[in-house]
């Protein structure tokens, strides 16, 4: 094995939800690391021993984050959520000469436009359900009438970003034509052109679905651990999409080995069409699929970062350090990195157990979450009261990620957000791991808390 890669000593975090919470815990706690800043940050994250809060940062100025970068001598900037990738963030950072791990505006359309994203699949042969986008309201009703006299079901997407809410799984054509009305009433995504696709509308397609995450220095791609996000509300998928209402890893019908030939027929191949067109793509490539019985692995969408909450599933697993990784792939040095780490078959190595993440919600969410509701069963540090592990510890027990919460003067938690908390239970395997994220979750209480009791419970996770 060769010298090991550096490690980022000082590192800026983009972000203030769950993912950057599970980021910050993961990476403050990996050795050679000195210091992580958060921009914004949020109270929990400034928690995680070794984390500094940038608050009142505004994380959707490119400049502002370049000159903090700068001030607080960052050798690596992470940039977390979708926002700041498509407002350019990543382009500043780059100009200023610091690595950045996060692709800049012109790949991160990957996810920003749902039309680009089918677009690039076609270039690089990467099967998609039938589907087309639309920029106009009467074309979408009927290439919508046309899969539904075909006998398909349909799925509404919103073309720009949406905070993983601006998809409608329709069961009839009548919801289909109800969601394409809401869409071209409401207002057009911000800065976009009059010629720019609105909607896109897809076959639905059925069978359990995956989310597989790979590390991207614009050439090379290094996936981790598979997780299944459950997207719907209520139990038994019942409810309007969200954010994510949980999530588990590893998956029973997505072993190591489909895991890699899917890295090979899908990601490879989209991050060498996005490099050919001159935007090549480095940060955490996402492909949402789903695992149809008929034609095989189908492509869902493409996020252009971690997602969330599967992130709160897949690094409490990993087995090897991550800032090493991601500053290598902000450099392009993603292969060399991997191979000094004894990495080969394509996937970070994983622990032998599971990791199931239980997401509670706000009152009114994801409509209109309320607020300043104050969070019983939490201590100090906000872990749930009982069977906490410290940052760092492998093994059995529970963690909790913080994605919108507050701390007042007098030590308390009240709700800040519409996902308020995931609270992840870690076991030998996914029951194992599912019973300690439940008896966790239970220990948590706030009024209107919303939560469902089925994730992880049926691991095929096929959906209706």
């Amino acid at each position: 094995m060769s010298a090991r890669p550096p490690a980022p000593r000082r590192i800026l975090l983009v972000g203030s939800g769950g993912r950057e919470h599970a980021l910050a815990w993961q990476l403050a706690a990996e050795p050679g690391v000195e210091a992580v800043i958060a921009l914004p940050g949020s109270d929990a994250i400034a928690a995680v021993p070794g984390v500094v809060r940038l608050a009142g940062r505004d994380p959707l100025d490119p400049a502002a984050v370049a000159a903090a970068a700068r001030e607080r001598g960052a050798d690596l900037v992470v940039v977390g959520p979708e926002a700041p990738l498509a407002a350019g963030v990543a382009d500043a950072v780059a100009a200023a000469g610091i690595p950045v791990f996060g692709p800049s505006a012109a790949a991160a359309r990957i996810e920003s436009s749902k039309a680009f994203c089918r677009s690039v699949a076609a270039a690089a042969g990467v099967p998609m359900a039938r589907g087309g986008a639309f920029v106009q309201l009467a074309p979408a009703r009927a290439y919508a009438r046309d899969l539904a006299a075909d006998g398909a079901r349909v799925v509404v997407k919103a073309d720009g970003l949406a905070a993983g809410k601006g998809v409608t799984v329709c069961d009839t054509l009548a919801e289909a034509e109800a969601a394409l009305e809401a869409l071209f009433a409401g207002p057009a995504p911000r800065g976009a052109a009059s010629t720019a696709p609105r909607v896109v509308v897809e076959e639905r397609l059925v069978g359990p679905e995956a989310s597989l995450i790979a590390l991207c220095d614009g050439r090379e791609v290094l996936g981790l651990a598979a997780a299944r996000d459950h997207k719907r509300l209520r139990d038994g998928d019942g409810g309007p999409n969200t954010g994510g209402m949980g999530a588990y890893s590893p998956l029973p019908d997505l072993p190591d080995e489909l895991a890699a030939d899917l890295l090979a027929r899908v990601h490879r191949p989209v991050a060498a069409v996005l490099a050919a067109a001159g935007t090549p793509f480095r940060g955490a490539l996402y492909a949402g699929l789903i695992l149809t019985p008929e034609r095989g692995p189908a492509l869902l969408e493409f996020n252009a970062r971690f997602g969330d909450p599967e992130a709160q599933a897949i690094l409490p697993r990993l087995a090897a350090p991550l800032g090493p990784l991601l500053l290598a792939a902000a450099r392009g040095e993603l292969a060399g990195a991997a191979a000094a780490l004894g990495i080969a078959g394509g996937l970070v190595p994983a622990t032998a157990g599971a990791a199931v993440a239980v997401v509670l919600a706000a009152a009114g969410y994801p409509e209109a979450p309320r607020r300043g509701d104050p969070i019983a069963g939490l201590d100090g540090t906000g872990q749930a009261l009982g069977g906490a592990t410290a940052a760092g510890q492998a093994g059995a027990g529970t963690l909790v990620f913080h994605a919108g919460t507050r701390r007042g003067p007098d030590g308390a938690w009240t709700t800040d957000g519409g996902r308020v908390l995931a609270v992840v239970g870690r076991g030998a395997d996914v029951a194992a791991a599912r019973s300690a994220a439940e008896a966790a979750a239970d220990r948590v209480t706030f009024p209107g808390l919303q939560r469902r009791r089925d994730i992880a419970a049926s691991p095929a996770g096929v959906q209706p």
